[in-house]
């Protein structure tokens, strides 16, 4: 009769514990620093685009006789010239900037995977088609067309605005996930699939899809940045509707009613720190999805962090020095320490 090995401290089969070097590393990615914290401050925002209309003290939009009041208890950011407070706007204005943000970047994303992934995996006519059409998307400038786009639309809301961003913000993901495409289509797996007779979608989908994940969230977490730094631009420079409270909105008013030359450092630094905030937190994750990924980048942070080498870790064997003819007893049991001795002072002058 077999018996079957148990751990002592918890009763778990011994063959069916995972070891705790492989469940530590199921957590690496939230692990790092990096991304605990952009994931942090992303979170906050979140909170902030979620509940921002509640938690606002005042209507972002309503008049008082505190016209150019600096920060207090009662108007944290201070107010406008109008009375308006700096706050509220900023709380409420947090929707807007990550509304157009995820929705171009998913938009964006979606459009770079099925075009990158279909022209590398596909090849032939199909590739050389979807290449060049992306080709004309690279090189075409993405903010002045969407200041043109937006500028002929009747109604230039949030949504519309994130559907143009993420029409013009695609492709160079599509590039990227076409080059990483070309270079899994040869691998044995997927020829492996092939042979079995599985269908195209089929090994786009489980086969060459899971490998290409970190890539692409990579892609969308550089789409959103790029997607809320030009909702700021186009608000900023008053192409899209002003009269919807944004980050970009509230840097527009306080640069049109020349808040710098007033001393009203209060109604455009609060903004600007979110945008900086909000650009740290995403370039903090994009950092550590690429490393992640990257085993070189995880390697060298690993080294910095806590491998030490030993010294003299690795035993050397020294051949014992031969044992000339005549010599006694007593010179041959010296002989492998005189060798020892012998290497230790090579190289020294005589």
């Amino acid at each position: 009769m077999t018996v079957q090995a148990t751990d002592p401290a918890g009763g778990v089969p011994a063959e069916t514990a995972a070891p705790p070097a492989a469940r530590r590393d199921r957590l690496r990615f939230l692990r790092n620093g990096k991304t605990a914290t952009g994931l942090a401050i992303l979170g906050l925002f979140v909170l902030l685009a979620v509940a921002g209309q509640w938690l606002a003290p005042h209507d972002p939009s309503a008049m008082s006789d505190d016209v150019l009041q600096p920060p207090s208890l009662e108007h944290p950011f201070g107010t406008t010239q109008t009375g308006q407070d700096i706050f509220s706007q900023v709380l409420v204005g947090t929707r807007g900037v990550l509304v157009v943000g995820f929705i171009a970047g998913f938009f964006a994303t979606l459009l770079s995977v099925l075009i990158g992934v279909s022209a590398g995996f596909l090849g032939g006519i199909a590739d050389e088609l979807l290449s060049a059409f992306t080709n004309i998307f690279l090189v075409i400038p993405g903010l002045p067309l969407i200041i043109i786009i937006a500028s002929f639309l009747p109604d230039s809301g949030d949504v519309v605005i994130a559907v143009v961003i993420s029409l013009t913000a695609w492709a160079w993901g599509a590039r990227v996930l076409r080059a990483q495409t070309l270079s899994l289509r040869g691998r044995d797996y997927v020829q492996a699939a092939r042979a079995t007779g599985e269908s195209t979608w089929r090994i786009i989908v489980f086969e060459i899809l899971p490998n290409l994940t970190a890539v692409i969230a990579s892609g969308f977490v550089g789409t959103v940045i790029f997607a809320v730094l030009s909702e700021i631009t186009l608000a900023f420079i008053g192409v899209a509707d002003i009269s919807h409270w944004n980050w970009g909105t509230i840097l527009f008013w306080a640069q049109s009613n020349q808040a710098l030359g007033q001393g009203a450092w209060w109604w455009f630094v609060p903004a600007g720190l979110c945008i900086a905030l909000l650009g740290t937190a995403l370039s903090l994750i994009n950092f550590g999805i690429d490393e992640f990924v990257n085993p070189r980048l995880r390697t060298a942070a690993r080294v910095r962090g806590a491998i030490r080498m030993r010294v003299g870790f690795t035993p050397v064997a020294r051949a014992p020095r031969p044992v000339p003819k005549g010599a006694g007893a007593s010179e041959g049991s010296k002989a492998p320490e005189d060798s020892e001795g012998s290497e230790r002072t090579e190289g020294t002058p005589a």
